[in-house]
């Protein structure tokens, strides 16, 4: 029976395919996932609409975003072995399917008045397009450049980093033009955002899913040879199943290296406005320190962006675990450079959130090339997966710690740098420890490898 058209067998390149197609592939779908950074310009919207007089819309308002990304990390987990198995082209069309769902049902939402759909449709199904539309496009990037996993999975991550970029001028204008925010913003009118989004999305995520690739079982880099390894390196040449990975110390070290490096990121990131204007504001008039924190979200979302593609790029040449040891014990030491100066010089400040955040951003990117270092290519994806849990949890662990020492101190009457002080000090506590466990990370031994018999047999499905 011939292969149906979203399957692995109907995607196989044929010889002298070029695999730089992939990468504008993956690009197009992380560009569009990477709209969840872009939530917040929903929440002023629907706190004016149908939240309106809720005592507790600021936290209801941020709901479907914080759902959506405990489901990302939970779907990556739960899908990421058929992912592996059904190929790419599958995946990404479950992803855009979920993704452009959550929309459209987030629109019905708002038409009906009810707000228990945004929260199932964006953060819920939506959610769930986030998860296997992340994981799926990195997996294959890196079957196809084994050579280049750095670079190849920045690019694609990179996107994700991004996508606020396109999506936050695209939701504002849709929002005006709609008459979904400023005075007497309507609820249909975010409904109708919500809506053209999503049919946006639609289009914008087939041009990823269409031309997608995965190279031939014996296919490998031109000039590339395998074998060849540097001297202590963790580079493998030899492949663990997703099963076994959750077995080995290596996959649990490295669970937490990835949590608090992206705790101690969202720790600014989550909060970025607030801190800067407690950090400045005896400095400059209210308007122009108000400004500035604006410009200063902004030039986060850059770093963060950059870091992906700029440091994991590098790691290809200094290593994955020198480029942890950067992302950690360098971020640590800015954290602390940023407790001590408190407000006496901003451009230190800037600087070294700057850092912070391109480090956060490079430390997903970076990721599964580690992963594709220690346990092989076989069942990456899965693998992948599962470590994101680590992001869902760190997803709520930033910002409950930023949040909730920073409410105690204004609540006890400290104002200015002071109000995080404390939590800056856990991020750095944070960071030590993630260091800690990236030291400890070792080859995985062989008794978890999967043997050649095995290898063989399932070659053509996981190619």
């Amino acid at each position: 029976m011939a292969a149906g058209f979203l399957q692995r067998e109907r995607i196989v390149a044929p010889p002298g395919w070029s695999r730089w197609l992939i990468p504008p592939a993956a690009l197009s779908i992380h560009l569009a996932i990477g709209q969840a950074y872009a939530w917040s310009v929903f929440k002023t919207p629907l706190a004016d609409t149908i939240l309106a007089g809720n005592p507790s819309a600021g936290v209801l308002s941020a709901l479907p975003f914080t759902l959506g990304i405990i489901m990302l990390g939970l779907s990556a987990a739960l899908f990421g072995t058929k992912v592996d198995a059904n190929g790419p082209r599958w995946a990404m069309v479950v992803a855009t399917s979920c993704f452009v769902a959550g929309f459209l049902i987030s629109a019905a939402g708002m038409y009906l008045g009810q707000y228990w759909l945004v929260i199932v449709g964006y953060g819920f199904v939506g959610g769930i397009g986030l998860g296997v539309g992340y994981i799926s496009p990195v997996s294959t990037l890196i079957k196809w450049f084994p050579d280049r996993p750095g670079l190849s999975t920045g690019i694609a991550i990179m996107g994700f980093g991004g996508g606020a970029l396109i999506a936050t001028p695209l939701t504002t204008s849709l929002l005006g033009a709609f008459g979904g925010s400023g005075d007497g913003a309507q609820a249909a009118g975010i409904g109708q955002t919500f809506l053209v989004m999503g049919l946006i999305y639609a289009v914008f995520m087939s041009v990823g899913w269409l031309p997608i690739r995965v190279p031939a079982p014996d296919w490998k880099p031109e000039g590339w040879q395998p074998d060849r390894q540097r001297t202590g390196s963790l580079i493998s040449t030899a492949n663990v199943s997703a099963a076994n990975a959750i077995k080995t110390p290596q996959f649990w070290l490295l669970w937490v290296v990835l949590c608090f490096n992206v705790t101690a990121g969202i720790g600014i990131l989550e909060r970025a406005s607030p801190i800067f204007q407690d950090f400045f504001q005896d400095s400059s008039p209210a308007e122009t320190i108000a400004a500035s924190a604006a410009g200063f979200v902004a030039i986060l979302s850059l770093a963060n962006a950059l870091g992906r593609i700029l440091w994991s790029s590098l790691s290809d040449v200094l290593g994955r675990k020198n480029m942890y040891r950067i992302y950690l014990g360098v971020g640590a030491l800015l954290y602390l450079l940023i407790t001590l100066t408190t407000n006496s010089n901003r451009a230190v400040f800037l600087i070294s959130a700057l850092f912070i955040l391109s480090f956060y951003g490079a430390g997903f990117a970076t990721v599964p090339a580690y992963l594709r270092d220690l346990f092989g290519t076989y069942q990456v994806g899965a693998i992948h997966g599962r470590l994101l849990t680590a992001w869902s949890t760190a997803g709520v662990l930033g910002p409950v710690i930023v949040n909730a020492i920073a409410d105690a101190q204004i609540a006890a009457g400290v104002e200015g740098p002071g109000r995080y002080t404390m939590a800056f000090s856990i991020m750095i506590g944070l960071l030590v420890v993630a260091f800690v466990c990236n030291e400890l990370i070792r080859p995985v031994n062989e008794k978890y490898h999967e043997t050649e018999t095995t290898d063989s047999a399932t070659a053509g499905a996981q190619a």
